[in-house]
């Protein structure tokens, strides 16, 4: 394996972070937007601008502008397969304005196209419908399972059992 594991982050901190030539970025803007500010260091760069959207009806006869395509797709899936059959390993970064739903959604296809893990893969819950979709129609022999939001139910439930003496109920 070539990627050896898999990020996903905002635009912010991906503009924070000191280049490194053994991470590849892919750099999601919105249209209109300027390119972001990374790093030289990386040298690995795969630059795409689309909105952070879901077409109201997906049968519509052309592309709309601004919006994830089968073209940006495929663009995505040769940038991951090049780098993951070089001769050296290289971690994917990806990322967009907020770092929650269209990184989320590239940074799952990566994972599962590589086989590399996906760092934070639990906060992928938000990832974009419609991009993963997209993605799929370029590698339907891929599956990718979303996971389901974190549960607050089960977190306050885990603070309340800390918070209370073994034996002890809460109401």
């Amino acid at each position: 394996m070539t990627i050896k594991h898999v990020l996903f982050a905002s635009r912010e901190l991906a503009e924070s972070l000191a280049g490194n030539p053994y991470m590849a970025v892919i750099s999601i803007t919105d249209p209109g937007s300027p390119a972001a500010r990374l790093d030289p260091l990386f040298r690995h760069v795969l630059r795409l601008s689309f909105f952070d959207a879901v077409p109201a009806d997906e049968y519509l006869p052309a592309p709309m502008p601004g919006m994830f395509d089968h073209h940006m797709a495929a663009q995505i899936s040769e940038f991951v397969h090049t780098l993951h059959v070089a001769p050296f390993e290289i971690s994917t970064m990806v990322h967009c304005e907020f770092g929650v739903s269209r990184s989320a959604a590239v940074a799952l296809f990566v994972a599962a196209l590589t086989g590399a893990p996906l760092a934070a893969r639990e906060f992928t819950h938000d990832a974009n419908q419609w991009v993963i979709d997209r993605l799929l129609h370029c590698r339907p022999e891929l599956s990718i399972d979303i996971p389901p939001p974190l549960s607050h139910d089960r977190r306050a439930s885990t603070e309340r059992e800390h918070l209370t003496s073994p034996g002890q109920k809460v109401a």
